[in-house]
Formats: C-alpha cells, structure tokens, sequence
C-alpha cells in the first residue's frame, strides 16, 4: 500500500500532551524513565495521574478498536470468522469497560469518554483497504500487537502494589490480547497486499512513538501517506456470505420454494422434528443481525460509550444465536452448502440511518418474534431435547435483553440523529419504509441455487420421515 503517499508531508500519529477540552493531557514519550513525573503532572498525586492517563489513552485505543473493528465482520464472509469477531469485540468492549471504571478511581482520567482526534485517525485509516482480508491483516498485524505491546508497557511502568487493582486487569486483558493472536492466525492472509498495508500501519504508530508514546518517535517511520487523505469510508451495498449461496429470504408459505415455512410452524400437526430442523434455519439466519448490527458503531462515533457497549453484547450475543443453528444442522443431515443466506435485511437497512436501524431490529424484529418462538419452544420440548431446549431459551433471555436495550437507547440514537417525534410514531413511520424498500429491494436478489440443489421445507419434511 506504498501507494497511498501523497504530496503532503506526512502526518504521523502523535500522542502529544496538549489537552482536550475537559480531558486529560496525553503521556509523550520517556523511554528512559516512564513513570518519572511531567511539569503537568508534578505534585502530590504525579505518580497516580501518570497511572491515569495511560489508562485513559488504553480505554479511548478499546473504544476505537470497537467502533471501526467492527467494520470487517459485514464485509468478511467465513461464518467462523464472523464469529470470531464478534467475541473479540466483546471482550474489547470490556476491556474499554473496566479501564473507565477503575480509571474513574483515580485522579486525572477525566471525567468524559471522548476520543482524541489522533488516536480516531488511526483507526478510521485502518478500515479503509477495500480488500477486508487486507484490512483484518492490518488491525491484527500492525494495532493488535501495538495495543498488546501497550498493556505490557503499563505493567512496566506502573508499582505492583500500589497500583495492584489496575495491574490485576491488565494482566487479564493481556491474557485476552495473546489469546486473540493465536485465535485470528488461522483466518489471516498472507498476501503482498496485506503485508504493505500491515507496514503502512505499523508506520503510523511509530512514527508516532507507539500507541501510549512509550518509545522515542521513529523519525525513520514517515514514508507513508493517509489514505483518508484520499476517500472516506463506506458500507458496502450488500453483506459479504463467502462461499454460501445467498436469496432474498428463507421464510414463506411455500414448501417448494424455503427452508421455513411460516404455516408449518404454527400448525399443531408439524411434526415437532420438523420445526427444530427449521428453527435452527432461522437462528443460523441471525447472520443478518451479526451483520447490519456492525454498522451501526461506525456510523455513531460520538455515541455515549455505554451505548456501544451494549450494542456489542447485542452484536455478540446474536453471533452466538447464529452459531446455534450454524453447528446443529449438520448433525441433523444438513449440507449447509444447500442453505441460501437471507440478505434483504442487510440490503434495506443499510440505506438507512443508524437509528432506523435499530429500531427495527429491537423494536420490530425482536419484539415481533416472541409470539411465534413462544409457540415454537414449547412444540421443541416434545422431543425431550435438552440442548435444543437450552439453546432456545437462551436465544428467548438474550433478545428480551435487546429489546430493553432498545427501549433505553433508541431514544438516545434518535436524539443524536435530530429525531424529535414520539418514539411509536417514529417506529411506525419506519416501519412502513422498512416495508417499501425491502419489498423492492428482496424483488432483485434472486436464488443463488436450483430448486433441485436448495434446501426447503419439503426436502426438510422427507429426511426427518426417512430417520
């Protein structure tokens, strides 16, 4: 990505120590002494404020690694990958988490949650690369070690008992950082590409001295360029499903035609081995969620910070609800390779702002759902299957907590989006466009298989008869 330079001398990251507005100043550099108290900081409580404001520029580095990080999970097809993600991001959010509380403990981590623009840059440079593969290699390449080498530096800086609450996370959230290494390595490609963007990053964070100003700024680490110079980032139009085939929706009265049939569900005389086959259709299509979810971190950077963290809980648990259905049907003699992935949802919602996004997720999806799921787990406990039974009631717990989430934070999005109606008469008005343009959009997004090599109701019906 040595092409991204250009005419502009180069702006690296850098970790100054001018204040924000309300914040606390930033840690420069002191490679020789890292605890040794600044003309800023001298007094009586140097030595915690030092503690604090490191802790500060670790939890603004978490909150951006959630809000752009977030980015590749949409654009990134494998389900395991998606996955992966979507625990990693979780665990960030808690890292972020329990720096704010145990900063706000201590003097000088300031009261806000805002994001230095220089630490901001950074991560809204490394979403960028077109090529999600090139861009997941760059933030687990270049930031993720720079985050781990980060956390390392606090436990070297910092006194092992006065300081203990704070080492005690940190050596959990290294823990974390190590583990996420070796769980990506699989998923990373070796490719020139990744590796020149991975390069360009790490660049940035040396020139800048590393991402706490822990080192001496490299003044050899300026040939590179911003790409944000160039472009701005975007969503893409639709979701990326890897090698799975894809269609407008799994869900119809047809037996022919999808995987779920809405009738058959309902009717007391399905056989309740066919409606557990078809339930975990529908929770391996919970990718929707996982994937229109992401968008919404990046698109709302001055969220209050709660916010997204409950949003990554949201984002996670429903990875977890589509994995359900993702490893049982093979066990039930499903070749997910003949499951069609929904991806109307995506596709409509993302021509939404962010606060019609969610609003139809928790508002309209989720709420609208426990009636028919009601129904669906008490025909599941026929068959005496335990792991069915649990998995359902915890998909029931999670989305009942996402639809309290969205009646606590919807009208905080609306407020940031200029949204001043009634929250029901915004829904209803949402709703009704939701409706309009996923009738069109679900219009021009054909079967990605044959009727013979799909799975649908019908198929579903003659293996559970053949067992």
């Amino acid at each position: 990505m040595a092409s991204t330079n250009t005419t502009e001398s180069p702006k690296p990251l850098m970790i100054d120590s001018s204040p924000l507005s309300g914040e606390p100043q930033a840690l420069r550099a002191r490679a020789q002494n890292p605890i040794s108290p600044t003309t800023s900081s001298a007094g009586r409580m140097a030595a915690v404020q030092e503690m604090a404001r490191l802790q500060r520029l670790l939890f603004e580095l978490e909150r951006e690694f959630l809000c752009s990080a977030t980015t590749l999970i949409y654009r990134l097809g494998a389900p395991e990958l998606k996955y992966l993600l979507c625990q990693h991001i979780w665990e960030s959010a808690g890292h972020a988490r329990f720096l704010r509380e145990r900063g706000r403990e201590m003097s000088g981590f300031g009261s806000g949650e805002s994001v230095r623009p220089q630490i901001r840059r950074l991560f809204n440079e490394a979403i960028l690369p077109e090529n999600a593969e090139v861009a997941l290699a760059g933030f687990y390449g270049a930031i993720k070690p720079a985050l781990l080498e980060a956390y390392r530096h606090y436990l070297s800086a910092t006194h092992h008992l006065a300081d203990w609450p704070s080492r005690k996370l940190v050596e959990e959230f290294i823990g974390d950082e190590e583990r996420h290494a070796l769980e990506i390595a699989p998923f990373l490609a070796a490719s020139p590409a990744a590796a020149d963007w991975t390069q360009h990053l790490r660049s940035i964070i040396a020139a800048g001295g590393g991402l706490l100003g822990e080192h001496v700024c490299d003044p050899l680490a300026t040939d590179f360029g911003w790409l944000s110079d160039q472009r701005s980032y975007r969503h893409p139009a639709t979701c990326n499903r890897g090698d799975y085939p894809i269609c407008a929706s799994v869900f119809g009265d047809n037996a022919d035609e999808v995987p779920i049939v809405s009738s058959w569900l309902l009717d007391p005389a399905t056989d309740a081995r066919i409606i557990r086959i078809m339930i975990y259709v529908w929770l391996m299509m919970e990718m929707d969620a996982v994937d229109y979810l992401a968008t919404v971190f990046i698109d709302t950077p001055d969220a209050p910070f709660d916010l997204h963290h409950d949003l990554a809980r949201h984002l996670w648990d429903e990875s977890r609800h589509s994995a359900f259905g993702y490893r049982q049907l093979p066990k039930f003699g499903i070749d997910l390779s003949t499951v069609e992935h929904s991806v109307t949802l995506y596709n409509t919602l993302v021509q939404m702002p962010p606060h019609e996004r969610y609003a139809m997720m928790t508002m309209g999806f989720e709420a609208g759902s426990f009636s028919i799921k009601a129904t669906v787990m008490d025909r599941i406990r026929e068959l005496n299957d335990f792991e069915a039974d649990t998995l359902l009631a915890f998909d029931r717990n999670d989305e009942q907590n996402h639809v309290r989430y969205g009646h606590r934070w919807l009208p905080e999005l609306m407020a940031l989006f200029g949204e001043t109606r009634p929250v029901d008469e915004f829904f209803n008005a949402t709703r009704a466009r939701f409706d309009e343009l996923a009738k069109r959009i679900g219009a021009d997004i054909p079967h990605g298989l044959s009727a013979e090599r799909r799975l649908n109701g019908n198929k579903i019906k003659a293996l559970v008869e053949a067992a």
